[in-house]
């Protein structure tokens, strides 16, 4: 059985879930450092306008390295109104929205203290979403390098927004692909919001090279 190794994130690339979708078993990253710009505290949805950031607000501490679990989020603004306002409006007119908004509101509606609990909460009401039942567990140990691990697929690079190569994906209709054509590679909120139950065949389909 292949046990692919992953970083939780604020609900994940479509990219993270071809190889999610295709792995056995999965085991996500619980003990590394936290690092900026990346998908952990960040996710980017097709909006009116095009591409559009959403970023968790996180609370700054003199420790440079701190532990992924330990980072906590800044409450203070009101970052979860305007995420769930702006997923509505991105995705209101969407085929499946209204199929899986009262699965996805109470995320935005509960306070979390820690940016990893929100994570896996996030990851939880996905799954359910998708309808993917895979045997997941957590690392208790940091390993750099799995190189020499049998039957391990070490994907915590994609968790890195920037500087790394991408899936050449398949296209599917997006809501606003008729003004600013097809954007690959968003939230995996992107894929659901329009494909709905398709997406767990989309995501099996794709090719990883």
């Amino acid at each position: 059985m292949n046990t692919l190794i992953l970083h939780p994130a604020y609900f994940g690339s479509i990219e993270q879930f071809v190889y999610f979708a295709k792995a056995e078993k999965i085991c996500f990253e619980n003990e590394d450092n936290y690092q900026k710009q990346s998908y952990r505290s960040r996710q980017y949805i097709y909006g009116a306008n095009g591409k559009l950031l959403l970023n968790i607000p996180i609370k700054h501490s003199k420790d440079k390295r701190q532990k992924y679990k330990e980072i906590k989020i800044e409450n203070d603004f009101n970052w979860q109104t305007i995420h769930w306002r702006s997923l509505e409006a991105a995705y209101r007119t969407s085929p499946f929205f209204e199929f899986y908004e009262d699965e996805l509101q109470p995320l935005y509606d509960k306070t979390y203290t820690h940016l990893l609990d929100f994570n896996y909460a996030c990851l939880e009401v996905l799954l359910s979403c998708l309808q993917i039942e895979k045997p997941i567990e957590k690392t208790e140990v940091f390993l750099k390098d799995y190189s020499n691990e049998e039957n391990v697929i070490d994907a915590r690079n994609l968790i890195n927004a920037k500087n790394r190569e991408t899936l050449s994906l398949e296209t599917y209709t997006q809501v606003f692909d008729s003004k600013k054509g097809f954007i690959p590679d968003l939230s995996i909120l992107d894929l659901l919001f329009n494909e709905g139950p398709n997406s767990l065949m989309y995501l099996e389909n794709q090719s990883i090279k």
